[in-house]
């Protein structure tokens, strides 16, 4: 027996003046009411109803039970539209995890927007570039600028695609020669992101088709993008890095794109969440609005 169901069908009894009654607002049977009701006393029991052929009474007991159905029924019910009304909308806190770079220099441009579009919502960013776990660390969502993913149980939604450019800014370049192709590199101080995959090993593809992998070593590494590529801006060497970071850069003169006929693998941008049947409005909305925002190619230059 569904002890809540019949609670229901009990109170319905009660409000409804009979059982007849209470089946016809339930649009069930008479039979299936007096059952649930005497099911409910024999679980009980109790006897929550004095019947005669023509009407019923509380018992005592009756109308303690019947006053605390009400509380609960109407407390499971008010539950429930809690739920549905925030299912209906995008609200309460996001949180958001990034790679600094990508959350100092790329989050900026579309959060304004996103934040208006849902302003119920309320975000939490986090941005660093060591691991993180988003289950464990209880993160909505992640953003990844990588090559390839490693394997997990999170649904990963590719949003877009982010080149890879070598880069030195144009006082360098004057002062130490423009190298073209990957083994003049090797003549040239490499500033290295420490946190990549290969800190100091390009692959280049070259316009044959074949690749070519260069050694570098310089005098300048950093766990971040942001030093790295500010120490190329500043004329200190060369460095590899993705366009979402160096783009507008280059479009202002600070960087000159070195050997672009010898190309670097891409990176592509994805956003994470941990698989749930019921995928929360605000994480929905999210990814949504990513999608539509790098649907419209970003970084060109």
């Amino acid at each position: 027996m569904d002890q809540l169901a019949a609670m229901r069908i009990f109170r319905r009894v009660v409000e409804s003046g009979g059982f007849s009654a209470a089946a016809d607002a339930l649009d069930i049977s008479h039979t299936v009411v007096s059952r649930q009701v005497r099911q409910l006393e024999d679980l009980l029991g109790a006897q929550l109803l004095n019947r005669t052929t023509r009407r019923f009474s509380l018992t005592e007991v009756g109308q303690l039970y019947y006053q605390r159905c009400v509380d609960i029924i109407d407390q499971v019910e008010d539950a429930t539209r809690v739920v549905s009304h925030h299912q209906a909308r995008p609200a309460g806190v996001l949180r958001i995890n990034a790679p600094m770079v990508f959350g100092t220099l790329e989050v900026p441009n579309w959060l304004p927007q996103f934040m208006q579009a849902y302003p119920e919502l309320k975000v939490d960013l986090v941005c660093n570039d060591r691991f993180v776990d988003l289950i464990s660390e209880e993160f909505d969502v992640g953003l990844r600028i990588t090559r390839s993913l490693p394997d997990s149980t999170l649904v990963a939604k590719r949003l877009a695609r982010s080149d890879m450019a070598l880069v030195a800014s144009p006082a360098y370049l004057k002062k130490h020669g423009v190298p073209r192709e990957p083994g003049d590199l090797l003549q040239h101080n490499y500033l290295a992101y420490s946190l990549a995959l290969q800190t100091t090993e390009l692959v280049f593809v070259g316009p044959d088709g074949k690749e070519q992998l260069v050694s570098l070593g310089g005098n300048v590494q950093a766990n971040t993008g942001l030093i790295v590529c500010a120490a190329a801006r500043a004329g200190m060497g060369l460095t590899a890095s993705a366009t979402f970071v160096v783009h507008e850069d280059i479009k202002r003169g600070d960087l000159v794109e070195v050997m672009p006929e010898y190309r670097l693998q891409s990176r592509d941008l994805y956003v994470l969440y941990p698989q749930n049947h019921h995928l929360s409005p605000k994480v929905r909305a999210f990814v949504d609005f990513l999608t539509i925002y790098y649907a419209t190619p970003r970084w060109e230059f």
